[in-house]
């Protein structure tokens, strides 16, 4: 059952008393599922898809098999950059169960979990072999078709010599939607593009996006008159992709003269972005038979030498931190841009603090922390949520039992 207990929110962010947190203790939530199933199945692939020791394959198999009952486990000495850190986070839930602490701890603590028992850091055979790898690559290969098809499409765009604002805003209308929907992109949304390659239809997704200010941020977005976009990035593989024709369209049609990818120092929530991601897919895509693809490639190398496509990291994004507690260096360095763009569930879960806000409260409210407008671009894959009107939530809830936690709804939230 949810606590009815709220936090009393001494920092006075977001605006709001501060609800609980997200449980596995939470009896039949997908919180619960995810602590006692999915969580050791993930931990169980990671032993099938790599060929670690036999040694740290039982570690792996012992953490999968204690996660459902057990206890949450001290982090050992991996001569981790973040090692102290997480030993003070751990100081709130020594001898506590996996599904008593918060979700979003559990989940993160989860992962750098995995990178400790497999040696990610530490001097050896296995130092920086990412666990998570192969889910990446393959993810990556079999999107290639669909890679094919959007490059050319930005190709197309960038190529109207003098396109005016409307054409401008909407193309980025339709690159925030590909931004949101990612991996759940597929062939089917091009239909339209045989006879008007400038649209494209994607009906069925439109209407199941919750809340979709894409006008609103694609207006904000040409009236900007360049400056900088901040894009705290989500996933590896075809949506990292959608996120790059998005920033490579922001930096090459002249609408932004610098972007800035937030990105993971380290693998994490499995398909979690990193820098070697980021080169890794640019290299992959400048490898193929496609010159289409191959132009895309070469345009984002060269906005990376040129130091108008920055990518960096930081550890807050691997820590089980709400947004409102980011540090103040990190906080100054996002104050920069004119927009910052949070993609993805678990960052959409950090900027709510993975807390049971009433899913009808006003999201500004909560992130009233934050420095500059910001847009998020989320597939509800959790069971939080904020700024949704009451009769959108009867009529998804009628239609879909599971919608906020099956992928198959979105939002495009804009905090101006």
């Amino acid at each position: 059952m949810r606590a009815k207990k709220f936090v009393v929110n001494t920092s006075h962010i977001p605006r709001l008393p501060v609800p609980p947190p997200l449980v596995g203790s939470e009896i039949g939530s997908f919180t619960e599922f995810t602590v006692t199933v999915r969580m050791p199945a993930i931990a169980r692939r990671v032993i099938v898809e790599n060929n670690f020791s036999s040694e740290i394959n039982s570690s792996l198999e012992n953490l999968a098999t204690e996660l459902p009952t057990g206890y949450v486990r001290p982090l050992g000495n991996d001569t981790g950059i973040d090692f102290s850190a997480w030993n003070k986070y751990l100081e709130s839930y020594k001898n506590q169960r996996w599904v008593d602490v918060p979700w979003f701890f559990a989940e993160t603590y989860f992962y750098r979990l995995i990178l400790d028992i497999t040696n990610y850091f530490r001097l050896g055979e296995w130092q920086g072999v990412d666990p998570f790898g192969l889910q990446k690559s393959q993810g990556l290969e079999a999107s290639l078709d669909s890679s094919l098809l959007l490059c050319t499409q930005v190709n197309n765009w960038l190529e109207n010599s003098q396109p005016d604002e409307e054409s401008k805003q909407t193309a980025l209308i339709a690159l925030l939607h590909f931004a949101l929907w990612g991996n759940r992109v597929d062939l089917s949304l091009w239909s339209a593009f045989e006879d008007d390659r400038s649209r494209f239809d994607i009906q069925s997704q439109l209407a199941h996006i919750l809340v979709d200010d894409a006008p609103q941020v694609a207006k904000l977005l040409t009236n900007s008159q360049g400056g900088r976009i901040d894009f705290v990035v989500d996933n590896a593989g075809f949506e990292l992709v959608c996120d790059l024709c998005l920033v490579d369209f922001l930096l090459n049609s002249g609408v932004i003269n610098r972007v800035y990818l937030h990105l993971k120092p380290h693998p994490t929530f499995v398909s979690d972005a990193t820098i070697k991601d980021v080169h890794s897919t640019i290299k992959f895509l400048a490898a193929t038979s496609h010159q289409q693809v191959i132009s895309f490639a070469q345009r984002l190398q060269q906005n990376i030498a040129a130091g108008r496509l920055i990518l960096a990291e930081d550890y807050f994004w691997t820590s089980p931190l709400a947004f409102w507690e980011i540090p103040e260096s990190l906080k100054n360095e996002l104050a920069k841009a004119n927009l910052i763009i949070i993609k993805g569930d678990a960052n959409y879960r950090r900027l709510l603090g993975d807390r049971h806000w009433d899913f009808t409260t006003n999201i500004a409210d909560i992130v009233s922390y934050l420095p500059v407008p910001m847009v998020a671009l989320r597939t509800l894959k959790s069971e939080v949520a904020a700024g949704l009107k009451s009769e959108v939530i009867e009529q998804v809830a009628k239609s879909d039992s599971s919608w906020l936690t099956n992928g198959q709804w979105g939002v495009v939230q804009l905090v101006a």
